[in-house]
């Protein structure tokens, strides 16, 4: 099976300042395409870190792919130890490029400078993958065998991410056109509610059970829960049953799964790219139902993971922040007296939050939260890290009737932790009562 590095170069990317997205979305296009990756690293815009640290991949993998270092700055030196590394003897300008470089020049209204024309200019080994909506071509370089103990071959992708992104469907072309490509399998389950380590512990028997070429993963979530994949890698994807019938990979993984289902229940929520809000979305929409939140420690979180949706409109009719005792009581119309005798950290205020905001907004269904994210506020009857969330919902008995239900849970962690945690379980309460 073929493997593959991803390697990113930028000092930005070191130092905390920029978050690299870039690889996540290189990695999944290699995976789907039958290339293994096998691993990924970032490095300084230091010459010697660049040039050693390709030099030790492309001596150990078949495809190495860069990101970054290819801008039009002194310090952006990747073009030029790609020169050096590749043996290349003389500059060449590369016409198509330069006429994108011209474009996309006219239409910020900059004019063409000697430091913009010099980013079409290529090192005379690389074959050039023009980047039509930015001034960096992707260049690709293969090596012999001579230099390497195989033929490996280097992509250098700019960094800006949108520009990287729109590239990777060329790159995974000419992979394509290059290298035998083997196949690799994966499928995924969503579960939620389960501890990654509980989860292992529940189903250790069954994945002891796994056949040997059948790649368990756990990928842990904090608003999704732990999605489990199964893996199968390379070209003996097709295994005979009872000496007489070959199952595909994909028929072998999905009977893997039955098995576990009993095992799980209600904890499997999806599949693949499923999370608890598209899952939610999906349902409400097509029961033309209706959505609001009233958030207090989760602070507009909920009702951002849901407008973030396409289609949110459909389903989600608005949301208030009640942060203060004064908006819960004048807008959500919460009685004082819930507030004195329970406090706002109570089941008793979450659940006429969650009626207030329902009857406020009309809505089918609705979330409500109070609880107490930190890191100050908490008491020893009510810890940082406790929460109540109630979900209101139509009677079965009778639709035009409403009931409501409240339920608390306490979590230890950071502010930003907590606030995931809460919002991610208020999600899969409304996804059970959904469901």
């Amino acid at each position: 099976m073929n493997t593959a590095a991803i390697c990113t170069i930028g000092d930005e990317i070191l130092i905390g300042q920029v978050v690299d997205t870039n690889t996540s979305a290189i990695a999944r296009a290699l995976n789907l395409t039958g290339i293994k990756v096998v691993r990924d690293i970032s490095i300084s815009d230091n010459r010697d870190d660049i040039y050693n640290s390709l030099d030790e991949l492309l001596s150990l993998y078949d495809i190495v792919i860069t990101t970054g270092g290819l801008g039009p700055t002194k310090d952006d030196i990747t073009k030029k130890v790609l020169y050096e590394l590749s043996g290349s003897d003389e500059w060449v300008m590369n016409e198509q490029q330069l006429d994108v470089v011209r474009k996309v020049l006219t239409v910020r209204g900059i004019e063409m400078s000697d430091i913009n024309r010099d980013q079409a200019l290529v090192p005379s080994s690389c074959d050039v993958i023009v980047n039509e909506i930015g001034t960096a071509p992707c260049m690709a370089f293969r090596f012999p065998k001579e230099k390497y103990p195989h033929s490996p071959v280097l992509y250098s992708l700019p960094g800006v991410p949108f520009e990287a992104v729109a590239l990777i469907p060329k790159v995974i072309d000419d992979i394509s056109s290059h290298f035998q490509l083997d196949k690799i399998t994966h499928k995924s389950i969503c579960t939620f509610g389960i501890a990654e380590s509980t989860l292992a512990k529940t189903i250790a028997a069954w994945e002891d059970a796994l056949p040997a070429d059948m790649h368990l993963a756990y990928l842990p979530h904090p608003l999704n829960g732990v999605t489990l994949r199964l893996s199968i890698y390379g070209e003996d994807n097709e295994v005979a049953l009872d000496e007489s019938i070959e199952r595909t990979s994909l028929r072998r993984i999905d009977e893997a799964f039955d098995q576990l289902r009993p095992v799980l229940g209600d904890a499997i929520y999806g599949e693949g790219e499923d999370t608890l809000a598209s899952l939610i979305a999906g349902k409400l929409t097509e029961e033309g139902c209706t959505l609001s939140v009233a958030e207090s420690c989760t602070g507009g979180r909920i009702a951002s993971i849901f407008t973030s949706l396409p289609g949110a409109s459909r389903f989600f009719q608005g949301s208030v922040t009640s942060y203060s005792n004064e908006v819960k009581e004048n807008i959500l119309k919460v009685p004082h007296e819930i507030i004195l005798q329970h406090g706002a950290v109570s089941g008793q205020c979450a659940l006429a939050m969650a009626e207030g905001v329902k009857e406020a907004l009309k809505t089918d269904y609705a979330i409500a939260t109070t609880g107490i994210a930190g890191p100050d506020g908490g008491t020893p009857e009510k810890p940082v890290g406790t929460v109540w969330i109630a979900i209101a919902y139509p009677d079965p008995a009778n639709p035009a009737a409403s009931l409501a239900e409240a339920h608390r849970f306490r979590f230890s962690g950071t502010r930003a932790v907590n606030i995931e945690r809460f919002s991610a379980n208020a999600l899969n309460l409304l996804r059970k009562k959904l469901l």
